[in-house]
This record gives C-alpha cells, structure tokens and sequence, in this order.
C-alpha cells in the first residue's frame, strides 16, 4: 500500500472535529498510578476503525502459487493422455511434469510473480507470467529434443501444453488481480504499524518509509509519553493517540502487526521501560534505524525498502504457522471428540444422575490477546454452589464440589467439552491454559502476582500445555505457582511447533497421573 495516502486514511477514520482539533490539543493523559483509565474517543474510533482482520501478503503469495502448481500439474496432466502422437509412458509423463513443475517455479518466482505490487498490476503480471511460461516450454523443447530424459514426449504435445496453461494462468492471475486491487483499495493488504515515540524522530522515520516505493505498512499513529514540544499533538500528518499504556488496551481492539519503536538510542532506559510494557502483544516490535547501534543478541536484521531496522520482538504464530496450527487443532479435536464420546456421554449421564442442573459449566475466561471467552467443562461443583466468576479457589475437600466432581476434576475429563471451544475457534488443542478473568492468589489478581503475566495470551489458550505436562496443573495457592506457569507458558509460545504441541499431545494422558494438586 503506498504510505502517502495513509495519513488520510487514518483521518477518514475519525470525526471532523477530532481532526481538526489534534494539532491543539493533546490527548489526556490516560494514565493514573500505572493503570489505564481508558483511551481517548479520538484513539477508540482509530482502534475500531481497524478491528477488521487483514489478509497477510506471505499467505497470499503462498495461496496464488499453489494455484500455480496445481495449473501447472493438471493441465500437464490433460496434455500428456490426450498427446497428439499417442501414449505417452509413465515414466515420461512423470519426468516431464517434474521438469515443468521446478521451471515454472524457478522462473516465475524470477520474474517476481509472487510480489503484492506486481500482482495488484493486471499488465505488468500478464507480461512477466507470459515470458516465464514461454521460457519454460522453451527449456523443456530443448530438454525433450535430446530424448533421454522424456521419451515419447513431442513438440505437438508440449505445444497444446504450453497453450493450455498459458490460457489458465493469465485467466487465474486475472482474477488474483482483481483481488488484490479490491483488498489493497478497502485496505485489507498491509501491514499495520503503531510508532512508539514522537517528534522529531518519529518524523524523520515517517518521510523515510514513506519515500519506500511499494511497502505495505500503514501508519496507524503514534503513541508517546511525552508532552509539549517535544512530542506533538500530530508528527508529519498522524495523530498523537495516546500514551504507551494507552497502547496496550489500543492494540487489544485495534488488529495491529507491528510496533515501531523511533526512541532515541541515548533514551536507553525509557526504551528498556517501554520494550517491558509492549512484549506482552502479539505483534512485531522493532526498532527503527537509529537505533542500529543497539546491539541484541540473537535478534535479526530486516528492512522495509532501504530502512533497517533490528527485530527485538516476533509475532509468535504469524502467516503459515497459524494456518498449520488451526489445522492440527481441527483434525486431532475432530478425532478425540469421536474417540472419548462414549467417555463424555457417561459423564454427562453421571452427573445428571448425582445432582440437579445443567451438566455443562460456563466460565468467562481470558483468551488470545486478553479478549474474554465463555469456555466450556462438566459441572464439577452443585449448581446452587457455582462459581462462575472464580471468586473463591477450589481446595482439597471443598464442600462445593460433588462426588462425581471430584473424580473428573483429578482426571481432568471435566475439561473435554473444551474441544467444542477448539473447533469453535476460541481455545487450541495445545497453548497457555485459560485462567478465569478473576483468577487470584492471596487475594491478589494474577497479573498482578507475575510480572508479563499477559504475555500468555500472546496465543490462543489450550485445553493441555506445557505447564501442565510439567506438573504445575491444579490449585495455585502460592505466587511461585502460578510464576512457574507463566514462564513454562511463555516457553511453550517461544518454542512453538508442530513436532512440540504433537509431543505435549501425546504426553497429557502420562501427566493426569500427578494428581497431587487437582481437586
């Protein structure tokens, strides 16, 4: 998206009077004794303004080159059994659709076919995939005239070949045209970035990416603790919305990809303060080019155009891996929900049978990025006894809960019903586990008792963790219980895989054993 028009994106999203009133006045300071009061009305409208997904670039470029593949493999397919000059041989057929499938690839991605800009541009993308595909049938016309690697593949068929799978290409990246422009123009295809600071420097960074040609990042505005001159109401044509506690509660409504830190190297501690504050998102975090002198071990380098910057924060799950993720839940919930059926029924009947009410337990939970979900169990407790709001920790003997309850809750079957929560969205098979909104220990709230306590809903919560597997399930009855947790869960978001959450999957059946603390 081209940065230039940002500023006057980000106004269109606010009222005239807002606008017009930013160079004047401040935003309040929205901060007392280190808790958020709330944001402004001018940071609330951005926020909302932005609540609607994006669609990420690297998964956009995936999709189109699967469809790519898929064209390239079925028309050869088509090509080679319908061959003008008779049967082609198996062994033929299968070198001749490898040789098409790596050259298409090589020179499509060659041709930066894959690039956002030049697929938002219907002539430069038919250009580049119509030389692309003349070089590859030209290569694979000199491959077949030696006849060692794809005997009984001709000319003749690699013509209709060649014609056929120039026709459904064009028409395919016609339409990913199409597309692309729609979701460029209603701003679905960018990156958006918060700028963490003001002045000056925030401005100079400003012109700087906005001289980038084709980068995708928006420039949402700007958040900076500081007053008065030295941090403006609005640095070159973006709002100052708030404070960098205001931007935490900001980034929880608004879908932000990226924070970008302009703070002035020699401002060393302010920086170290507000990296502590900001790590707890799920998003990037990066500082801009005068910052390079900073050295972070094993942080990577990126640029966006010629403007470096030093990655200090991934976002965890991003792209490819969220897609893997979701579709690990889906297939492995799917099967347990059909294998541990009968186990759920017997359940459910158990309960009814023991004491009146519904069998299902509802509890308001903290979910991914601090947003609160209703997660499902089987009531373990008499319903006139229920605690929804978590107010008062469940103990060893507690008269609240029934017999049957005591049973599920230390085998942890009272937990099953949150695989509907998985193929529902809100919780993943494996992840931080969900902790109630009120969850407390001493009377002292969670986040309070661990410091980057939030910095577990960086992912989606999981009905089983790595916290758990290591044995910290159950009551928390001291601060170093529920610290343990968090820095087994902040692990798990660090070292993330596939290969991991299989490994925890198939070691929570081994770790319901230690009951010790569950009851």
């Amino acid at each position: 998206m081209n940065t230039n028009h940002s500023a006057q994106l980000l106004k269109d999203a606010l009222p005239a009077d807002i606008t017009d009133d930013a160079a004047a006045t401040a935003p309040p300071d929205s901060t007392q004794g280190g808790e958020t009061k709330g944001l402004s009305p001018q940071a609330l409208r951005v926020a909302q303004s932005l609540s609607r997904s994006v669609i990420s670039p690297a998964i956009l470029s995936g999709v189109v080159r699967m469809v790519d593949i898929g064209l390239v493999l079925g028309i050869g397919i088509v090509s080679l059994l319908a061959g003008l000059s008779g049967s082609v041989p198996a062994l033929s057929a299968l070198a001749a659709l490898a040789v098409a499938l790596i050259l298409s690839q090589a020179f499509l991605q060659a041709a930066d076919c894959y690039q956002i800009p030049v697929m938002r541009s219907p002539l430069s993308q038919a250009t580049r995939v119509s030389i692309a595909w003349t070089l590859v049938f030209t290569a694979m016309m000199m491959i077949s005239s030696f006849g060692a690697l794809m005997p009984g593949v001709d000319g003749s068929t690699l013509l209709v070949w060649y014609a056929l799978g120039l026709a459904f290409l064009l028409s395919a990246r016609l339409v990913a045209s199409v597309l692309v422009r729609r979701w460029t123009r209603d701003g679905r295809l960018e990156r958006r970035a918060v700028i963490v600071g003001g002045g000056q420097a925030a401005a100079d960074f400003i012109h700087e990416i906005e001289s980038q040609p084709d980068n995708d990042i928006r420039i949402c505005g700007l958040f900076d603790d500081r007053k008065g001159d030295r941090s403006p109401a609005v640095v070159a044509g973006y709002p100052k919305l708030g404070t960098v506690a205001d931007l935490v509660e900001f980034a929880r409504i608004a879908r932000i990809d990226m924070l970008i830190v302009t703070i002035p190297l020699r401002a060393e501690k302010r920086l170290a303060d507000f990296l502590k504050t900001l790590w707890v998102l799920p998003v990037d975090i990066r500082l801009s080019a005068h910052t390079d002198k900073m050295r972070f071990r094993d942080r990577a380098s990126s640029f966006i155009g010629t403007v470096p910057f030093v990655d200090v924060v991934q976002k965890p799950l991003a792209d490819w891996d969220g897609i893997a993720k979701r579709g690990f839940d889906l297939i492995f919930a799917t099967l347990a929900l059909i294998a541990l059926s009968p186990v759920m029924l017997a359940t459910a009947l158990a309960i009814r049978l023991e004491s009146k009410g519904p069998v299902l337990f509802r509890q308001k939970r903290y979910g991914f990025n601090n947003e609160v979900i209703e997660v499902l169990k089987f009531r373990s407790m008499y319903h006139e006894m229920a605690d929804p709001e978590a107010r008062r920790v469940v103990t060893r003997d507690d008269p609240r809960v029934t017999r049957v309850g005591k049973f599920i809750r230390r085998s942890s079957i009272d937990e099953l019903p949150q695989l509907l929560n998985v193929l529902r969205g809100d919780l993943s098979l494996v992840g931080p586990r969900p902790h109630a909104v009120n969850a407390h220990t001493n009377e002292e709230l969670w986040d309070k008792v661990v410091d980057g306590y939030f910095a577990r809903h960086k992912v989606k919560p999981g009905v089983t963790g790595w916290a758990q597997i290591n044995g910290w399930r159950g009551e928390v009855d001291k601060p170093e219980k529920i610290q343990k947790r968090v820095e087994y869960d902040v692990y798990y978001i660090e070292n993330w895989s596939i290969l991991f959450d299989l490994k925890i999957l198939v070691l929570t059946p081994f770790a319901l054993f230690k009951t010790e603390n569950a009851y």
